[in-house]
């Protein structure tokens, strides 16, 4: 498993420097504004044998995290937890490189959660930066920086018909049609925005997705949202003008991102 050169990956906007490639084992990158984005591939864990994913392991986490591992009975969920983990600890190191010139090895860097509460299951790392974690399908997806960031990622396709009438009613319409707006937004990446802007206060669905208001979606990708009361309640500073929010349809799936 090797990863992408961050610095060859460097861009000036999360479009240029995105990618999600099954083939592809581990994509590192430095998006627009001060984060880093990891992708680990499932397909590609998926496709290895035991002994490969025992060899992958035992470089990249600990021996807790292993016997952690270990005590998961589905493959399924074995895969998905072990890539989560990867991306987190990819993208520590490529961010802590990048920012502090400092060189820190994946097994050094413990990956627990926020263990009770509103924000129970929040990823967190034993180092001075914040992280946020999203799978889907073929993909687990890490981003890390400064502050508290919110990811989601969702598999483009048909949602089902209660999701869709959240998603449509009441209409979240930009009232300007010729800058794209929400109602140009397909249905999975609208709802990939609504989590990831409650995952970044750490709620995720415990506060009602409805309490997240899409107002508006930009042709470069970038997306403006209000808060609704409940959620203002919990999260004071959820004002969607203080954040930057983006949001893209990239290789099939629905990507949304939201930081300070």
């Amino acid at each position: 498993m090797t990863i992408t050169s961050p610095d060859r990956a460097a861009a000036r906007s999360l479009d240029d420097s995105m990618a999600l490639d099954p083939a592809r084992p581990l994509y590192v990158s430095h998006a627009r504004g001060p984060l880093t984005v990891a992708v680990v591939s499932i397909a590609w864990l998926r496709g290895r044998d035991e002994t490969d994913r025992a060899t992958i392991g035992a470089r990249h986490l600990s021996d807790e995290e292993i016997r952690q591992a270990a005590q998961l009975r589905l493959i399924k969920r074995r895969l998905e937890w072990l890539a989560g983990r990867l991306a987190i600890k990819q993208s520590v190191c490529a961010y802590q490189w990048r920012h502090a010139g400092v060189s820190v090895h994946p097994r050094d860097i413990t990956v627990g959660v926020v263990p009770d509460g509103l924000r129970a299951g929040k990823p967190v790392v034993d180092a001075r930066v914040e992280v946020g974690l999203s799978h889907s399908a073929d993909f687990a997806v890490a981003v890390c920086g400064p502050r508290a960031v919110g990811i989601d990622v969702e598999r483009s396709r048909q949602v089902p018909p209660p999701l869709a009438e959240l998603l449509t009613h009441p209409p979240e319409i930009a009232a300007d049609p010729r800058l794209g707006g929400v109602g140009a937004m397909p249905l999975p990446l609208r709802w990939a925005c609504k989590e990831a802007v409650l995952k970044h206060f750490g709620f995720g669905l415990r506060v009602d997705s409805r309490e997240v208001r899409l107002t508006q979606w930009w042709p470069d990708g970038r997306f403006a949202w209000r808060a609704g009361p409940e959620l203002r309640r919990h999260a004071p500073a959820a004002d969607g003008s203080r954040f930057d929010s983006w949001a893209r349809e990239i290789d099939g799936y629905a990507l949304a991102l939201v930081w300070q």
